[in-house]
């Protein structure tokens, strides 16, 4: 399957994540995101770093409103 999604280097999924270079390397060593052997460098697929956003994003709670107790 060829696709045209653009690969990503480590350092460039570090920025796009906010995070320094160690956490892609481990997501990369513990095989939780997708990655691409280039000879002995390593690309990541832009589409596996959408997906793992997806996958990691907390949606907020939606409270019910707190009736207002009355003043002391």
């Amino acid at each position: 399957m060829v696709t045209t999604d653009r690969l990503l280097t480590v350092q460039e999924v570090a920025e796009r994540l906010g995070t320094g270079v160690r956490f892609p390397r481990r997501l990369i060593e513990e095989r939780r995101i997708t990655f691409v052997k280039v000879g002995r460098h390593v690309r990541i697929p832009e589409s596996a770093v959408d997906a793992f956003v997806a996958a990691h994003t907390v949606q907020p709670v939606n409270l019910r409103p707190v009736a207002l107790r009355g003043a002391a």
